[in-house]
């Protein structure tokens, strides 16, 4: 009932943002009258009120050219490689990648697309073959597919890296580093030829217990059960995933919303000024961050209840209870994959030490092979995009993947 509810209003507000959005091109076009400065502030309330809503569609990456260090512009173009029911693994082609590291991006499904992560492909395109875990959203997803749980996220990466061959290596942001872990160690275990050379780890839930945060305090605050009365909910029968139960994106990123409520309050004020004054380069870039914000995605239920159980109630990795397909992953029979794991000093979502715990479960790797970085200054998103990404992270990273070969 809960998601046939929402859909029902998201039907009947779509309406009602496409006339808005109508609204605001035709105050455009009279811009140029004597009633400009009016027509200026219907114009901006109408675009307030066509932002103001969610969409299920993935936004395009737009990543088609890259600058290098030197300054050269090169072209990028997406091929998708491999595909599954719930994923395809994207490549972002440059047309010198033959002799480019390649590295697997992990995407966390955590309500975004990831997309969320161009800026993060971006950069990392100017020294990498760049290959991007696109999910895809599960309410598309017809139920005769199957269900999608943690074993099956673990197993997409290792299908993913034996498909790109050694030797590789991964970037797992946040949510998914669980997963890029549990597949490394499962590899190292089985000697598996195509164990990645290294394994980036950035701002994720590795250990939970170190610097709870309210996310993670949120989490282990009510019973399994809880969750899965309360914000489980079932694909309405209109969509291709119908009959598929699901943890529905507008859950998560209304209750991220709501944890900082005012900041993004503030931030839509700002909108409407800044495009009343004529500032139009700082009004879209806050149109632009709120269009992918809003663009979300549901999860499989399984996955999402299973994370809830083993990441946060159970702390299962750290505490060496974690199972794939009924076998006990251990992180210390990782023993040829260099090491990195990254944090942002105000991260509020993966605190500082959560990620860090990786080095402590990595025992069997000898001290030359484990690297920690602490970047000063950041949040978790800083921590994969933005400035102090791209000037002070990025290159400890790419020294680590090149360190590695």
């Amino acid at each position: 009932m809960m998601y046939d509810a929402y859909q029902s209003y998201a039907d009947v507000s779509n309406r009602l943002r496409l006339a808005a959005a109508s609204g605001e091109r035709l105050a455009r076009l009279w811009k140029s009258t004597p009633y400009a400065s009016p027509l200026r502030c219907f114009e901006a309330y109408c675009e307030l009120v066509s932002l103001l809503g969610f969409t299920h569609v993935r936004p395009d990456y737009g990543v088609t050219q890259i600058t290098t260090h030197n300054g050269a512009a090169i072209d990028v173009m997406e091929e998708p490689v491999y595909s599954t029911p719930f994923c395809q693994l994207l490549r972002f082609v440059r047309k010198d990648a033959e002799n480019l590291p390649r590295v697997l991006l992990v995407a966390p499904m955590s309500g975004h697309f990831a997309t969320l992560l161009r800026g993060t492909i971006r950069t990392l395109a100017q020294d990498h073959d760049v290959y991007v875990t696109d999910w895809i959203n599960t309410r598309d997803i017809p139920l005769s597919q199957g269900v999608f749980g943690m074993d099956e996220f673990v197993q997409h990466l290792i299908d993913f890296l034996r498909f790109l061959g050694p030797p590789a290596h991964v970037v797992a942001v946040c949510q998914p580093t669980v997963a890029a872990l549990s597949a490394v160690s499962i590899m190292a275990e089985d000697n598996d030829p195509a164990q990645p050379a290294s394994l980036t780890l950035m701002a994720g839930p590795l250990d939970v217990s170190v610097s709870p945060t309210k996310v993670n305090e949120f989490a282990v605050s009510k019973p399994i059960e809880w969750f899965r009365s309360n914000v489980i909910g079932t694909v309405p029968r209109m969509l291709p995933g119908a009959g598929r139960r699901v943890y529905p994106g507008f859950l998560q990123i209304s209750g991220f919303m709501s944890m900082n409520a005012e900041r993004h309050a503030n931030a839509f004020i700002d909108l409407f000024r800044h495009r009343v004054e004529g500032d139009h380069e700082k009004a879209d870039r806050i149109r632009t961050f709120y269009e992918e914000y809003f663009a979300i995605m549901d999860l499989d239920a399984d996955f999402y209840l299973q994370t809830i159980e083993t990441v946060f109630h159970k702390n299962a990795l750290s505490s060496g209870s974690l199972l794939f397909r009924g076998r006990k992953v251990t992180p210390r029979a990782i023993k040829k994959t260099f090491l990195l794991t990254v944090e942002g000093e105000k991260d509020d979502i993966c605190a500082v030490g959560q990620t860090l715990a990786a080095q402590d479960m990595c025992s069997g790797l000898r001290p030359y092979m484990k690297s920690h970085h602490l970047q000063a200054g950041v949040g978790h998103y800083g921590v994969f995009n933005g400035k102090r990404w791209d000037n002070q992270i990025y290159p400890v990273v790419r020294d680590h993947i090149q360190n590695s070969l």
